[in-house]
């Protein structure tokens, strides 16, 4: 290489590869849901990609969400409603309800959830199942909560089993999905650490009419 030559290269620039800008994931927040959230869920209920999955219905729109999310909302009713949002968007929502009105039941509750199809794989599902069970084992005391999931949906199942959910059974032909009978699992959730009063500690040496004092 002549000096000339060799001057220019030391001379030349170097080139450094840049990378990709990082992609910031907005923070997932949950809340409970209102009428006006009725488009949204109308919009990931209504997916092909999502009902399948679930126990919805093709067809649906905002009037049949809106009257949904009324009613679950009306004085009397314990149920709970809510929904994932990220980045202001609605990307999943889920429900915890009592199992039904037998009053020797009212320990069992059942949830479902669902998540929109661009937000699938990415911690919607786990922190909608996260605000489920600490909703039911903190503030409602349910000592068992309920669940129904096709079996070829291994996603699902992987969450559940995380959250403490076994398999306890399978449904022969549990529902009717495009056309074909599918089988459906069984699971259940008991609460890891039922709720229990501590042991009343009386001082014998004191005034009974304390122990009533803070």
């Amino acid at each position: 290489m002549s000096t000339r030559n060799a001057s220019r290269a030391a001379a030349a620039p170097r080139r450094v590869r840049s990378l990709p800008p990082k992609r910031v994931v907005p923070a997932i927040t949950i809340r409970r849901t209102t009428a006006d959230d009725a488009a949204a869920l109308a919009r990931i209920m209504g997916d092909p990609a999502v009902y399948p999955g679930l126990m919805q219905m093709p067809y649906t729109n905002e009037e049949i969400w809106r009257a949904r999310l009324v009613e679950v909302a009306a004085p009397g009713k314990v149920d709970l409603s809510i929904v994932a949002e990220r980045g202001g968007e609605v990307v999943g929502s889920a429900g915890l309800h009592p199992v039904g009105a037998a009053a020797r039941r009212r320990h069992a509750a059942a949830i479902g959830i669902s998540v929109a199809r661009e937000a699938q794989g990415q911690g919607v599902g786990a922190a909608l199942m996260q605000a489920l069970c600490d909703y039911a084992d903190r503030w409602m005391g349910f000592l068992r909560i309920e669940l129904t999931v096709y079996v070829d949906n291994a996603a699902a199942v992987a969450i559940y089993r995380r959250f403490g959910f076994v398999i306890e059974g399978r449904h022969r032909g549990w529902a009717m999905r495009d056309g074909h009978l599918v089988d459906a699992f069984s699971m259940a959730r008991i609460h890891p650490a039922p709720p229990a009063i501590a042991p009343f500690a009386a001082d014998p040496g004191r005034d009974p009419a304390a122990w009533l004092a803070p």
